[in-house]
């Protein structure tokens, strides 16, 4: 389910440091001196067995003219406006000022749950202090203290209280891939080429995500549904930010998808925003096919093609065993084809393969290269079996499961790949104890 929760605040208040702690790693840069954050991070944060999406934005102030602050307010505003729930952040130590009190006129426009978070409370002292804060009026309150962790179980708590399950939908049976990548290369111009002729036999299916159009196909005996993030439109007076939209919108259609299409510009390449969101969906277990648009328009010479894959490889790395297709949608060059691999992938995400087959492949893999000794201890894998999830995972037996190291998980999972189609699947690894 896609739940996004906005962290909001004026400068300096410890957003970066509760999304770090959100997160349990350390991707927000953290600084004394305010406005260290100025683009958004978004990540995944997981509590009580539920997952949502965490946005960090940069520090509101409100009518300024430097150009960061400016810039950071309009994201702010985006925030805010595509957000789930929003985390107010303030800080007991400074208390009330003119900015919080711009924020707090701004989110009472909202509809929105807005949780008002008071950061930096560490001892009784501060706790007093911080009571000066339900001034504000909002009606849920939290005392926190970013840095040690202190009351933050009680807020992930109220946040996936706020989460819940969605009925199953009509279409949930049918593939659902989402058109993912940097705008304008070309998302709207696939989806058109793939339907545009056949208007009769696609339907519009009203989608929960806004201004996310989901296209119901049903044509050649393929159908699925496409979930295309390009229908974006320009807000008034936030001209910079679209390309800030194009990553909320994508992080929630990944969210829906089984196969993401990441869709490049052949001339452009790959960016770090295509390279974040690739990540996503690879921790969020979905299927991935890589497209490489307006090939048509690449001056070519004899392995153009096989180079020019074996370099996005490299930027991918290390999951690297991807299906990668070269397509012009505007000549509709291997846009079908593009399509049946989807398809393929979508079948090899819902693989289950028998444990007998299992045990016989990858315990003639462990036989061949063992795993290496640990502390003057043999680590012996007895069995394996796959686990009854959505995301393709396996479960490795054996009597030391904290020694296994990552480059024996790479193994085995090279391994799975050589003897199982799982080409654009992530696949998940865990040993446990015999």
């Amino acid at each position: 389910m896609s739940f996004t929760v906005a962290i909001v605040g004026r400068p300096n208040v410890g957003k970066s440091t509760f999304f770090n702690r959100m997160l349990e790693e350390r991707k927000a840069i953290v600084d004394d001196v305010s406005g260290v954050t100025r683009d958004r991070q978004y990540g995944i944060a997981d509590w009580n067995g539920k997952s949502f999406n965490v946005i960090d934005t940069g520090g509101f102030v409100p009518k300024s003219q430097d150009i960061f602050e400016r810039e950071i307010r309009k994201q702010v505003l985006i925030a805010v406006e595509e957000a789930d729930a929003i985390i107010f952040m303030v800080d007991v130590a400074t208390g009330i000022t003119d900015l919080d009190e711009a924020m707090t006129q701004m989110l009472r426009k909202t509809a929105k749950p807005v949780i008002l978070v008071v950061n930096k409370v560490d001892n009784h002292d501060r706790l007093l202090e911080a009571s000066e804060f339900y001034s504000l009026g909002f009606d849920k309150i939290h005392f926190l203290s970013s840095i040690s962790g202190t009351g933050t179980g009680d807020l992930l708590d109220e946040l996936t209280d706020l989460i819940v399950d969605e009925p199953a939908e009509e279409e949930k049976n049918l593939p659902k891939f989402a058109i993912i990548g940097q705008p304008n290369v070309g998302k709207s111009s696939l989806l058109n080429a793939l339907t545009g002729q056949e208007r009769t036999i696609v339907s519009e299916i009203a989608g929960t995500t806004r201004d996310t159009i989901h296209t119901h196909y049903n044509l050649f005996n393929k159908e699925f549904v496409l979930i295309d993030t390009a229908g974006i439109r320009r807000k008034a007076k936030v001209n910079e930010d679209l390309e800030f939209y194009s990553v909320i919108r994508a992080i929630k259609a990944v969210d829906e998808a089984d196969v993401c299409l990441l869709l490049l510009d052949a001339e452009k390449g790959i960016a770090a925003q295509d390279l974040s969101i690739f990540a996503m969906a690879v921790k969020k277990g979905k299927g991935i096919v890589v497209l490489v648009n307006k090939w048509d328009v690449m001056p070519k010479e004899t392995n153009t093609a096989r180079d020019y894959e074996v370099e996005l490889k490299k930027r991918f790395a290390p999951f690297s065993d991807l299906p990668i297709i070269f397509i012009s949608a505007l000549e509709k060059t291997r846009i079908f084809k593009a399509m049946e691999v989807a398809l393929e992938v979508y079948d090899s995400r819902k693989q289950k393969i028998a444990t007998s087959k299992l045990n016989d492949k990858m315990l003639k893999a462990v036989e061949a290269y063992h795993p290496p000794v640990v502390r003057g201890s043999q680590v012996k894998i007895k069995y394996v079996t796959q686990l009854p999830v959505v995301v393709p995972s396996f479960a490795f037996f054996c009597n030391y499961p904290d020694d296994v190291k990552t480059p024996y998980k790479n193994y085995l999972e090279n391994q799975l790949r050589l003897n199982f189609k799982f080409t654009g699947v992530p696949v998940r690894i865990f040993f446990r104890k015999k």
